[in-house]
């Protein structure tokens, strides 16, 4: 027996259609033959629904949506005997265009809807399937029918992560990858043999939300390559699937996920809601701004956007129908993706209310501390915007925030910048001082991400070599990269410059991953990846951003230094201490502790360039086979040092796990015993067991 409110009573065309329910927004297949639409719009005089036949520049069916379809501020509509798996749709909005009142309705213009859950119309990567179309973006209907066979998302503890930031796809784009489907979300599963050799257990994508390619009034051969300029909030980027196409990137990245969490790998993705891709007051209409603009964007008192994102236009987080929709996305994610965090691009943008100041209570932030689905999803914080604003340490516990102070002081310590020397510490013990109310995991802690130079280019180059961007800006050429080329500009033949370079990017990962917090490191870093001194590649979409995988052989000694300090931080629990350490443990011995050139004789608030640090690891504490000591010593003077060792229980003896300045590895296992010769720039781990 048919439901009574699964008939249609009206019919237009050969269509035949009825009242629909208002909840839940967006295009849900009711049954096999029946969809379900329904937006929302409070300004709005006038809502039609236009229905495509996949691939047909012109609609079949333009449907208003008249007031017996509309309750209170939402439009619905049931359409029955329809192809879902090969519709397209949109919208057509009327209502008042007064820019200083900050309306802009358009009846001209068709609208994605903000909810569609695939967008067809660039399946292709860089290419328009209608360009010459009036309708360019288009909403697909997808079922939630994807066989999950038992998973979800992985739960890993916080201060257990290992990030890995990745472009999807500048990871395996570049010929030198070895996949068969280079640059798309399956290339990411043909890789994972490679991530679980490295050792990471969580990937941090770069935007993966539907986003505009092309930037405005520039060349097509200059492209939105890291995708920060959102147009769809609940679809994913079918430029990355290589089944985009077919209308399938829908379920091959849920394949992407499946596999990794198979893998024991989780996925965070950079979300981006301080901003969307209709730029600014000349900008394009493609859903917000001809759906219900004053709802969903920051005005000034002239109509005009306001931009407190630098990106011409700032989202209006905090008005409530803006707060639902960004929670309903995330709980989309999580539910429908087995997302497990997220990274929040200019993440400020969730406290500022709808003036655009920022709020003591912000109501966003509220509800996402008590979001029922979201309550074990992580969230990070990019904890500033180009406003000002920094909320770095003053979200709630259940964030972590990029720490941009351990990313600096490190790039500035190896390079000889003795007066970072105590930030260095700080950052070593988690950054107490940042998050008093937090634990170590609430500091994500990196010395690169995909804003600047690589690790490679950090020790390579001296000056930001951006010739090649179409659209300069200030990072070009007003950003301090932290950088020493180690004696000459870029590539070269120099033996010495090139160990000494390898040496640095061993001392910088040392230093990150024997430090408290969760690690983060940028793709390709581990094996010496160059974007040639491009520090701002966003528009690069060639061998500037792509991974060369060639690299890895040649850097072959960085990747074993980089996966083996990977496992060691694994196996010792007490530098993944989920609370600060206190002065002492079981051991008699400080949990942590700091040392200069002699043992247990520091003065860490002075500037220094050369110390040790140690951990006491009692198994009683933490559970281990052995109690041990962890001892690492950094040299980053230009001359060689002897560091004493802390005298350990008798019958301890230390040992070297890891030297940078080893590049055979001969030296490993080599027992130490009163002290350790550091040559210049190097670092040494050491363990203390029985």
């Amino acid at each position: 027996m048919q439901r009574i409110d699964e008939f249609p009573t009206h019919e237009l065309n050969g269509v035949k259609y009825r009242i629909g329910r208002p909840m839940p927004f967006g295009a849900e297949v009711v049954s096999d033959n029946c969809v379900n639409f329904s937006i929302y719009s409070k300004d709005a005089t006038k809502c039609e629904l236009l229905l495509y036949h996949r691939g047909d520049k012109k609609p079949y069916l333009i449907l208003e949506l008249k007031d017996e379809f509309r309750l209170g501020s939402v439009y619905s509509v049931m359409i029955f005997d329809i192809d879902w798996e090969e519709t397209e749709y949109g919208y057509r909005f009327d209502g008042p265009n007064d820019i200083s009142q900050g309306y802009r309705f358009d009846p001209t213009k068709i609208l994605v809807d903000p909810y569609a859950k695939l967008v067809s119309g660039c399946d292709i990567w860089h290419q328009y399937t209608y360009e010459d179309s009036n309708f360019k973006r288009r909403g697909r209907i997808i079922r939630e029918d994807y066989n999950w066979e038992g998973d979800r998302p992985l739960e890993i503890h916080p201060e257990d992560l290992v990030i890995y930031e990745m472009h999807v796809r500048g990871f395996t784009k570049h010929d030198s990858s070895g996949v068969k489907y280079k640059g798309t979300y399956a290339g990411i599963v043909e890789k994972i043999p490679y991530l679980k050799k490295l050792g990471i257990n969580c990937i941090e994508l770069l935007p993966t939300f539907e986003f505009e390619e092309f930037i405005p009034g520039v060349s097509k051969d200059c492209c939105n390559y890291w995708g920060y300029v959102t147009c769809n909030y609940f679809s994913p980027k079918t430029g990355y699937a290589y089944s985009g196409p077919q209308g399938l990137a829908v379920d091959e990245m849920k394949n992407m996920i499946k596999k990794l969490h198979q893998n024991g790998i989780a996925i965070v993705l950079d979300i981006v809601f301080n901003h969307t891709g209709e730029y600014g007051d000349e900008g394009e209409y493609i859903s917000f701004r001809g759906i219900d603009n004053r709802t969903y964007y920051i005005m000034n008192s002239d109509g005009t956007y306001s931009d407190l994102t630098g990106c011409r236009n700032t989202v209006n987080c905090n008005n409530p129908i803006v707060r639902n929709f960004i929670i309903d996305s995330l709980r989309y994610w999580v539910s429908s993706y087995h997302v497990d965090g997220f990274r929040v691009d200019e993440a400020p943008i969730f406290v500022r209310g709808q003036d655009g100041e920022p709020m003591l209570s912000p109501p966003l932030m509220e509800s996402l501390a008590d979001d029922p689905i979201l309550s074990h999803t992580m969230l990070i914080s990019e904890g500033w915007d180009p406003s000002g604003l920094s909320t770095i340490g003053h979200f709630t516990n259940t964030w972590a925030d990029w720490n941009a102070r351990t990313r600096d002081a490190i790039k500035r310590f190896i390079k000889g910048g003795a007066e970072s020397g105590p930030d260095i510490i700080r950052s070593i013990e988690g950054s107490p001082d940042m998050f008093a109310n937090g634990t170590p995991a609430s500091s994500v802690n990196y010395i690169i991400s995909h804003d600047g130079f690589t690790l490679y280019d950090t020790v390579s180059y001296q000056q930001t070599h951006n010739e090649t961007n179409a659209l300069p800006s200030p990072m070009d050429h007003d950003y301090d990269n932290c950088s020493w080329n180690c004696g000459a500009e870029g590539e070269t033949d120099d033996k010495e410059v090139n160990a000494l370079r390898k040496r640095q990017m061993k001392n910088a990962m040392t230093i990150l991953l024997l430090s408290r917090g969760i690690p983060m490191f940028l793709a390709g870093d581990e094996f010496a990846n160059t974007q040639y001194g491009n520090n701002n590649a966003f528009s690069q979409d060639n061998e500037i951003s792509w991974l060369d995988w060639n690299r890895l052989k040649k850097y072959k000694d960085v990747f074993d230094y980089v996966r083996c300090l990977i496992r060691f931080r694994k196996e010792h629990p007490v530098i993944r201490r989920e609370i600060y350490y206190s002065d002492y443990n079981s051991s008699g011995y400080p949990e942590l502790s700091w040392h200069g050139v002699k043992a247990w004789e520091m003065d860490r608030y002075q500037p220094f360039l050369v110390f040790g640090f140690m951990y006491a690891e009692p198994k009683a504490d933490f559970k281990v086979k052995n109690d041990c000591f962890i001892y690492c010593g950094i040299n980053s003077h230009w001359e060689e040092h002897i560091l004493q060792l802390p005298i350990i229980p008798e019958g301890m003896e230390w040992r070297i796990v890891l030297y940078s300045g080893d590049e055979n590895g001969k030296m490993k296992g080599v027992v130490c015993k009163d002290s350790i010769k550091l040559m210049p720039r190097s670092s040494m781990l050491l363990i203390g067991t029985y």
